[in-house]
C-alpha cells in the first residue's frame, strides 16, 4: 500500500512589492503549520520523503513541520509551483517505490483538483469537504492500493482523511 499526503502551505502572507513565489507565512500560517505538524506526529503519518514546492511559503511551512517530524528526506521541487494536475502527478509518478508515504507540499488549485483526480472512494465526509474548499494547511491523505507510484492513476486512490485546522478546532480555514 502507498500513501500520499497532500498538504496546502500554511496561509502566507501580502507584503508589498513581493513577487508570489516569495510570499512568506502570515502568523496565522506560522501557527497553522504546528498544529498540523503536531497532528501528523499524533496521528502517525510519517512520510518517508517529503516533496517541496520552491516557493517560500512551502518552504517556511516545511521548515515548521519537518522539527516535529524529525529525519525525514526532503526534495525540494519547482515544479509543483502553480502546477497542474499532470504535472504534479509526474512528479508523484517518478518516486521510488520504496517510499511507502510521501508528503507533498504545495499550492491550490492543483493540490484540489490533483485530488479530486486521484480520489475513486473513501471518508464521503471528507471528500464533500474537500470538494467545497481545500483551505491553507488543508491535508488530504490518499490510500492506494497499487505497489509503485508510477501506477497511480485517475480513481485509484481512497480518501482515507481531509482535515484542516479549523476541523481540528484550530482557528479558522482560509
Amino acid at each position: 500500500m502507498l500513501r500520499l499526503l497532500l498538504l496546502r502551505h500554511a496561509k502566507a502572507a501580502w507584503p508589498p512589492g513581493i513577487l508570489d513565489v516569495d510570499r512568506p507565512l502570515a502568523a496565522r500560517g506560522q501557527e497553522a503549520s504546528l498544529v498540523m505538524g503536531n497532528y501528523l506526529k499524533r496521528e502517525r503519518l510519517d512520510p518517508d520523503l517529503a516533496i517541496v514546492s520552491s516557493a517560500r511559503r512551502t518552504q517556511e511551512t516545511w521548515e515548521r513541520v519537518q522539527p516535529i517530524l524529525c529525519d525525514i528526506e526532503m526534495r525540494p521541487d519547482g515544479r509543483i509551483y502553480e502546477a497542474p494536475v499532470g504535472r504534479l502527478l509526474e512528479v508523484v509518478r517518478e518516486v521510488e517505490p520504496a517510499t511507502g508515504t510521501l508528503l507533498l507540499i504545495g499550492h491550490n488549485p492543483g493540490f484540489e483538483e490533483l485530488a479530486k483526480h486521484l480520489i475513486g472512494e473513501g471518508d464521503m465526509d471528507g471528500i464533500l469537504r474537500l470538494g467545497q474548499k481545500y483551505p491553507s494547511a488543508g491535508l488530504a491523505v490518499i490510500d492506494f492500493d497499487l505497489e509503485s507510484w508510477g501506477d497511480v492513476a485517475q480513481k485509484t486512490g481512497r480518501l482515507e482523511r481531509f482535515v484542516t485546522p479549523k476541523f481540528l478546532g484550530n482557528g479558522e480555514d482560509d
